[in-house]
């Protein structure tokens, strides 16, 4: 560990080491909300299995078990990918999982990053015109979120730098 300063996560890391900087973007509450939700859905789903009437005229009946089994299985499904966001920096460029799609953009291709007031995550400008989020670095993560999207623009810059000198 160098005397440098500490990383907003406590880990202690210098944010100026190669290792620290290119640590992969990970959101802090998204993931403990999406983690506790899954859980409370998956107990809820078993709790009302086990609580409904069984077959009969006023019970259910398998199809119905199943629709609610699935149900369940399907908001845990979309809590895990909430939970799973996130950037990894590749020698290539920036593989960025979201919620539906995971891109790979190269180092090049990222012309600006921008984080400003009222964006609920980072947002990449690409040399193509078009926009990217990451959100892999989320609003609701405060200063945390501030200091990592900091640290993905001194990446970007990093890597753009170097590989226009090669």
């Amino acid at each position: 560990m160098t005397g440098g300063p500490e990383r907003p996560d406590g880990s202690g890391a210098d944010r100026g080491s190669p290792a620290a900087l290119t640590a992969v973007f990970r959101p802090r509450a998204a993931r403990w909300v999406s983690g506790t939700l899954a859980v409370l859905v998956t107990l809820g789903t078993a709790l009302l299995l086990f609580l409904l009437p069984g077959t009969g005229l006023s019970g259910y009946g398998i199809l119905d078990r199943s629709g609610f089994v699935l149900l369940g299985a399907g908001i845990v499904w979309f809590c895990w990918r909430q939970a799973t966001v996130r950037a990894t920096p590749v020698p290539g460029g920036l593989r960025v999982r979201n919620l539906a799609t995971t891109r790979t953009v190269g180092w090049a291709s990222i012309v600006s990053i921008r984080f400003g007031q009222g964006r609920p995550w980072v947002q990449l400008d690409l040399s193509d015109g078009d926009t990217l989020a990451v959100m892999g670095i989320q609003r609701a993560d405060g200063a945390f979120a501030d200091a990592e999207a900091r640290r993905l623009a001194t990446l970007v810059a990093h890597r753009t730098r170097t590989s226009r000198d090669d």
